[in-house]
């Protein structure tokens, strides 16, 4: 009798551990699998650049141009090399010839002409003689807001590769010029410094995409000093597709 109450005793034993386990494999839903993992959070945007990526990514797509003593700023607009500028930084090379001048990021110095000319919207496109062995052109942007921010670099007072940010001050401006094309209308305001030499430069968006071409300044004091407002041709204007536009005036001269 004792004989059986022991075998009963372990068998009961053995009935919960059987029980235990059972419920432990249906709790993980009969198998080893591991659970499927609970969905994670929303992925947070990525930053946007810092300046110094912004200059390192817009950087060798700025070249300086010269004609005669007219220093100015240009970028590469296109596969083939297209430098876009500012008309009035080679308007000189159409009326007296002079030789206009290149040098790219990568130190390479070329003659180059006047392939084409917007006096209106104060904008030419120069095809180079020569090439840097690597070309590379800037990425075109397109939408611009009041508020947002930007960076300008060009050669400001002969600073070459000067970098300046700021933001977008205003939309639709018109800059003041005594000639005879008139004002230039449906401009960005900006109010990044720039100077004489920055001209034909790129105004960039917080993603290093060129948004305008940078043609003019404030000027009040009539010293051709940065007074904090400044002026670009918008990218859509420069490239021919319009963008002209009224609004409040801007008494500048061209730099």
């Amino acid at each position: 009798m004792a004989g059986r109450v022991r075998w009963f005793a372990v068998g009961g034993v053995v009935l919960v551990v059987v029980a235990l386990l059972a419920y432990w494999l249906g709790a993980r839903g009969g198998d080893d699998r591991q659970a499927a993992p609970r969905p994670g959070a929303t992925p947070t945007p990525s930053a946007p650049p810092t300046v110094p990526e912004v200059v390192k990514r817009a950087g060798p797509s700025v070249v300086v141009v010269q004609t005669g003593r007219s220093l100015g700023t240009g970028v590469i607009a296109a596969e083939d090399g297209t430098v876009l500028t500012a008309h009035h930084v080679v308007a000189s090379a159409a009326k007296s010839g002079a030789d206009v001048t290149l040098t790219f990021a990568d130190g390479t110095r070329t003659k180059a002409e006047v392939a084409s000319a917007n006096p209106r919207q104060d904008v030419a496109t120069l095809r180079p003689a020569k090439l840097p062995e690597i070309v590379v052109p800037a990425t075109l942007g397109g939408a611009v807001t009041v508020g947002a921010p930007v960076v300008a670099i060009g050669n400001p007072l002969g600073l070459t590769y000067s970098v300046s940010t700021g933001v977008v001050s205003g939309l639709d401006r018109t800059a003041d010029r005594a000639t005879k094309e008139g004002d230039i209308k449906g401009l960005i305001q900006f109010d990044a410094a720039v100077n004489p030499g920055s001209s034909g430069g790129p105004l960039l968006d917080a993603r290093g995409l060129v948004i305008g071409i940078v043609v003019s300044i404030a000027d009040p004091g009539r010293d051709e000093a940065f007074a904090g407002i400044a002026f670009a041709v918008p990218i859509g204007a420069a490239l021919g597709g319009g963008g002209d536009g009224d609004g409040p005036p801007g008494d500048g001269p061209q730099i």
